[in-house]
C-alpha cells in the first residue's frame, strides 16, 4: 500500500467520526517469533516492537482516538529468563526518556495502570516522571499496562471494595457493575470499543477481563514488529464496519 493509498484510508476513517473507536486496546504478541525467524534473539524482537509503537501512537492520535491501551508488561512475565526481563525493564525506561519529547509534541497524554509498586523502584521513577510531565496533555492518552493481569486487577479491587465496606463506606447492597467499575485501575477510561491481537493468537490473555466484555475483537496474523499505520487502519475499517448491540438486536430484526 502506498502513502497516497493510505492517506485516502485515513480520509475515509475520518468521514465516520460517529463510528471511530474512543478507546483502542492492542495485545502486542509476536516480538520473539519474529526474532526467530531471523534467527536474532528475543531481545531483538522486543527492540523492533518498540518501532510498531511509536508508529500505532503517531497514527492513534492522527485519527483523533482518545484512548491506546498497550499491553506491556504483565504479571506472568516475570517467569520469563531473568536477562529477558531485566532487557526488557531496561528497554521500557530507554524508551520512556528517548520518546518523552515526541509525547510531549504531539499533546499525548502518559498514564500507566497495573500493579506498579512491583516495578523496580529506578524503572518506576523514570515512567512516573513521564507521567507527571506530560499530565496536561490534552491528545491521546497513552496507557500502558504494565505488572498487569486482569485477573489480579479484579483481586484488587475486589479487596478495595471489601476494606470499604468493612468500615462502613460501602454497603454492599450498593454494589453494582458501575461501583465495582470505579475500583479498576481503568476507572477513568470509557472501556475500549475494539481489541488488536497481532500475531494470530485467539486468546485474550489476562488482559482487561472486566473492560472486554462487549469489545470488538480483531485478531490478525501479523507478528507485532511488522504492525504498523496501514494494519491499524485497516482494523478500524473493519470495526467501523460492524454493527454493536450489546446483546440487543437490530432494529430490522425486531420487526
Amino acid at each position: 500500500m502506498t502513502n497516497d493509498d493510505l492517506e485516502e484510508l485515513e480520509r475515509r476513517l475520518r468521514d465516520c467520526p460517529e463510528r471511530m473507536p474512543v478507546h483502542v486496546a492492542i495485545i502486542m504478541d509476536g516480538n520473539g517469533r519474529w526474532a526467530a525467524l531471523r534467527n536474532k534473539p528475543r531481545t531483538f524482537g522486543h527492540e523492533a516492537g518498540v518501532r510498531a509503537v511509536r508508529e500505532v501512537v503517531r497514527a492513534t492520535g492522527r485519527l483523533g482516538i482518545k484512548y491506546l491501551t498497550l499491553y506491556t508488561f504483565s504479571v506472568e512475565n516475570w517467569k520469563r529468563p531473568k536477562g529477558e526481563v531485566s532487557a526488557l525493564m531496561q528497554l521500557l525506561t530507554r524508551t520512556t526518556i528517548s520518546e518523552l519529547d515526541e509525547l510531549m509534541k504531539n499533546d499525548v497524554k502518559l498514564i500507566v495502570t497495573g500493579r506498579i509498586d512491583g516495578l523496580p523502584l529506578d524503572r518506576r521513577r523514570v515512567i512516573q516522571n513521564a507521567a507527571e510531565k506530560t499530565r496536561g496533555n490534552r491528545g491521546l492518552v497513552l496507557n500502558l499496562a504494565l505488572n498487569y493481569g486482569g485477573r489480579s486487577e479484579i483481586l484488587d479491587a475486589v479487596r478495595a471494595i471489601a476494606q470499604a465496606a468493612k468500615a462502613g463506606l460501602i454497603d454492599p447492597l450498593d454494589i453494582s457493575e458501575e461501583l465495582f467499575s470505579n475500583f479498576l485501575y481503568t476507572a477513568d477510561m470509557p472501556d475500549p470499543d475494539l481489541l488488536i491481537r497481532t500475531s494470530g493468537e485467539r486468546r485474550i490473555s489476562n488482559f482487561l477481563l472486566w473492560q472486554t466484555s462487549y469489545t470488538e475483537l480483531y485478531i490478525i496474523d501479523t507478528l507485532w514488529p511488522d504492525f504498523g499505520r496501514k494494519e491499524l487502519y485497516e482494523a478500524i475499517l473493519d470495526y467501523q464496519q460492524r454493527e454493536r448491540r450489546f446483546g440487543k438486536v437490530a432494529e430490522a430484526d425486531s420487526e
